[in-house]
């Protein structure tokens, strides 16, 4: 298994990294100068690229060798994946020599061995990079390959040839441990402007050969054995959040994926409502959850105006005035333009690289432990379902308190209701696998339903601020702004005076039982 942290600079900084002390400090021996074209090559139809595996040939000091990688994750620039590796003749790849290197039931090697994919492997694209390496040894007894690259990824003819630049860091662990990482990039991150590679050049290359679209990742499924300690338990389901975080990072950063931009928020309101779950047992440090709490504030703003562009002044056509109408909801797509931009120059920013490894630090490291008090490091040792039975009462208890002020609260209070409600049913989520599951989607089902009916109710509530202040930016928005603020407003007076709908959903989830 490969495992690599992938970061980018911008090319004015190579200069910096290469004098950077830590590399003069912990290198072995001088640096070595590399000069590389690689191949990758896939089927018409992208099998292997559909696989989430990778097949290049490389030409590196007068010699061919083939590299095939595939399964694994990636998360917030850490790569993991199985990795195989062989000489070959030359530009062709040898898949009789990749399958004796394979073992175990891995769904790649079935593929390999199928007649379709064998007889029509054809080249993608390639690479040329002129390659840096330094062999680093840290005091602790790790050893890792930093590797500077730079150069391009081609695709096309001689004439008619497209090509995006390369410019990035691969530390790659080769014995020791994973922290070791994440202590080089951050020492790096002082000196020089880093920020997070999601995508390998394999991905990079697909897109710009194939044109594939960068996609909105939703949480992958996590399962839990019911042997895990807490610890484990929270480690797992604290690694699922920040990989649907970090999965969706392209797609915000090109400033135009509304979907990636609510995933990425999805994945760090469940990475909050993890930490919050846990908390009796272990805290964030102050400076990352400083810095969480403004990545959240900075995505925020952008999705707030994609809801009120997209969900809720659309519906209105039809029921208010066009000329009313239209000059609102180009205001509010502008809006929502701009703050997809500054989300985007969120991540670009290297506090979210900061953020982004000192998360992952965290978690490898189990950082809470120093500090922690021996009650709360025989908790963490305790089972897992034992845990999630309490956390799912202790939820329901904390909801059932608050939803007391359904009818009556006020919207305020009815938003810590629908926050409860997200907050009980992620917990439920999470620790799904630990119960039967015909008992948890009876569980989850109606406080779903609860915490749409409430958020509804918010997004109007949120729109009514939103409009206000485009009426006080813009001078010729207050009219209309003025009518479609009284139009939402009773739109949701009536939904208040209507409660049926609160009731009902509020019985439902009443009525459910907890999944433990």
């Amino acid at each position: 298994m490969e495992v690599e942290l992938k970061l980018l600079l911008d090319p004015q900084h190579a200069a910096r990294l290469r004098e950077h002390p830590l590399l003069a400090h912990h290198a072995t021996q001088e640096p070595v100068l590399l000069a590389m074209h690689d191949v990758y090559v896939d089927t018409p139809d992208l099998q292997l690229c559909r696989h989430q595996a990778g097949l290049r040939v490389r030409h590196i000091d007068g010699a061919w060798v083939q590299t095939l990688k595939a399964g694994g994750s990636v998360r917030g620039g850490l790569h993991s994946r199985h990795e195989w590796e062989s000489a070959v003749a030359g530009a062709a790849p040898d898949l009789d020599a990749l399958d004796a290197l394979i073992k175990g039931k891995q769904p790649v090697r079935a593929l390999l061995r199928q007649d379709a994919v064998r007889a029509n492997l054809q080249t993608m694209f390639g690479t040329r990079i002129e390659r840096t390496v330094w062999q680093l040894a840290t005091p602790q007894g790790d050893l890792v390959e930093c590797v500077l690259d730079q150069g391009v990824i081609e695709h096309g003819s001689a004439d008619s040839m497209r090509s995006v630049p390369v410019s990035e860091v691969e530390l790659e662990l080769k014995a020791g441990r994973q922290a070791a990482l994440f202590d080089i990039a951050l020492a790096l991150l002082q000196e020089v402007p880093l920020w997070i590679g999601q995508a390998s050049k394999a991905e990079r290359g697909y897109r710009l050969a194939a044109g594939l679209p960068v996609k909105a990742v939703k949480a992958q499924p996590l399962i839990l054995k019911d042997k895990l300690s807490v610890q484990q338990g929270f480690l797992a389901i604290a690694a699922n959040c920040l990989e649907q975080v970090s999965a969706n990072q392209d797609g915000v950063a090109s400033s135009e994926d509304v979907e990636s931009l609510h995933q990425m928020r999805v994945g760090l309101r469940r990475l909050r409502s993890v930490l919050s779950l846990f908390k009796p047992l272990l805290a964030l440090p102050e400076d990352l959850q400083a810095d969480l709490d403004w990545l959240v504030a900075k995505l925020g703003a952008a999705r707030d105006w994609d809801v009120l562009a997209l969900d809720t002044l659309a519906p209105c056509e039809g029921e208010v005035d066009a000329d009313t109408l239209a000059p609102l909801s180009e205001a509010a797509r502008e809006e929502a333009r701009a703050a997809h931009a500054q989300a985007a120059e969120a991540l670009a920013d290297v506090r979210y690289t900061r953020l982004m490894l000192g998360l992952q630090r965290w978690l490898l490291t189990c950082g809470w432990r120093e500090g922690s008090t021996p009650r709360q490091r025989r908790a963490l040792e305790q089972p897992l379902p034992r845990f999630a039975k309490q956390a799912l009462r202790q939820r329901q208890r904390r909801l059932r308190k608050r939803g007391k002020l359904l009818l009556s609260g006020t919207p305020d209070e009815r938003h810590q209701i629908r926050i409860a409600a997200k907050k009980t049913r992620y917990a439920a989520e999470f620790f799904a696998s630990l119960f039967s599951d015909g008992k948890v989607r009876a569980y989850v089902k109606p406080l779903s339903g609860l915490q749409d009916v409430l958020g509804g109710l918010n997004d109007l509530q949120v729109a009514d601020g939103l409009l206000r202040q485009l009426a006080e930016e813009q001078s010729t928005l207050q009219a209309p702004a003025s009518f479609v603020r009284g139009y939402l407003a009773a739109r949701a007076h009536e939904r208040l005076a209507d409660a049926r709908g609160m009731r009902q959903a509020w019985r439902r989830f009443k009525a459910a039982r907890l999944p433990g």
